[in-house]
């Protein structure tokens, strides 16, 4: 009989340590408390206090006691992961890292930290133990298919409370600046969601009570200040309609017909990976039925020679355009 309190409490225990964050102001009892009552734990504030304080000193737990709530959150770079990695699950997350790392803004990696951490643990332990055959880092690279851009700095303070006010569907005040030089101003934002071009994040809102709802970049944000108020959501709002409307300019014209003319070269590429599942290519002319996008007309001006749009003649009028006032700014100069 004594043993089962003791699997409760182990159990109740285990998932508290998981659910104590990594980063930020921390998680206080009360919250803490009711997310184990969410996974099913009978549990009171007064318990998961008595937790914390008992595992504080075996695993190095951070409790800011400089105000009421105190917020309790791991150490930087540490956390606890359940459970442990393989090497192939280890090489996996150190890619993830380098392809990530190359998009994502650096706050974007802190939430991943502890489990990159042991990742590339794993990975150096390995090489401790069979030399230089285990030293993956050293033998796989990411490799991106474009030019890649750096990513603009984005306040780590500013990302946290941002995400925290999406997900409580709350508003969010902020100081935005909305261009260089330009001065910060003050805005209460509903946000009703988030997404990435390349390497710029955008915060879809509306602003006070107004129905318009706009792109914020992120990295313009310069302070976030959470309100607790509930926010205003438009009636009907989609974030995929939003985009399908054109948003971002990802969004779609509908689907073409196209064909064109490509190299053998090409050919053999987009034999490889194709642009649509009707792709075809005979006699060296493609035909797929593709989404008239911005990001089409840069894959097909970014190919250069190598392919000739012959349908739809929409398409090809604009890239025709595209192509003359690029050659007018190359004109050389006597």
């Amino acid at each position: 009989m004594p043993a089962k309190p003791t699997r409760r409490t182990l159990a109740r225990q285990w998932e508290l340590l998981k659910l104590i964050p990594s980063c930020g102001a921390g998680a206080s009892a009360t919250e803490l408390a009711l997310a184990l009552q969410q996974a099913g734990f009978e549990v009171s504030k007064r318990q998961v206090e008595r937790d914390l304080w008992e595992l504080r000193e075996a695993f190095q737990l951070e409790c800011n006691e400089k105000s009421i709530p105190y917020g309790w959150r791991w150490p930087t770079g540490a956390g606890i992961e359940f459970p442990g990695l393989t090497a192939a699950e280890a090489l996996s997350l150190c890619l993830l890292k380098q392809t990530l790392g190359a998009l994502l803004p650096a706050p974007w990696l802190t939430v991943l930290g502890p489990r990159l951490a042991s990742a590339e643990h794993k990975l150096a332990s390995l090489k401790a133990d069979l030399g230089d055959s285990a030293a993956w880092p050293h033998k796989v690279r990411v490799v991106q298919p474009s030019l890649p851009l750096l990513a603009p700095d984005i306040n780590a303070e500013v990302l946290e409370t941002v995400q925290e006010c999406l997900l409580a569907s709350e508003q969010v005040e902020v100081d935005y600046v909305s261009g260089p030089g330009s001065a910060p101003k003050t805005l209460t934002l509903n946000p009703l969601a988030q997404v990435n071009r390349g390497p710029v994040s955008y915060l879809v809102a509306t602003a006070w009570d107004y129905p318009d709802v706009r792109l914020y970049a992120l990295h313009r944000i310069t302070v976030a200040r959470r309100l607790y108020v509930e926010l205003h959501r438009p009636p009907g709002f989609n974030v995929d309609d939003y985009l399908a409307d054109g948003a971002l300019q990802f969004g779609s014209h509908g689907l073409i017909q196209l064909r064109a003319k490509v190299s053998a070269e090409l050919a053999h590429h987009l034999g490889e990976t194709a642009l649509s599942a009707d792709q075809g290519i005979e006699g060296g002319v493609l035909s797929a039925t593709v989404p008239d996008t911005w990001q089409l007309s840069w894959w097909l001006l970014s190919q250069g020679p190598q392919i000739e749009v012959l349908e739809p003649a929409s398409l090809r009028q604009r890239i025709h355009q595209s192509l003359e006032q690029a050659l007018a700014a190359y004109q050389l100069v006597p």
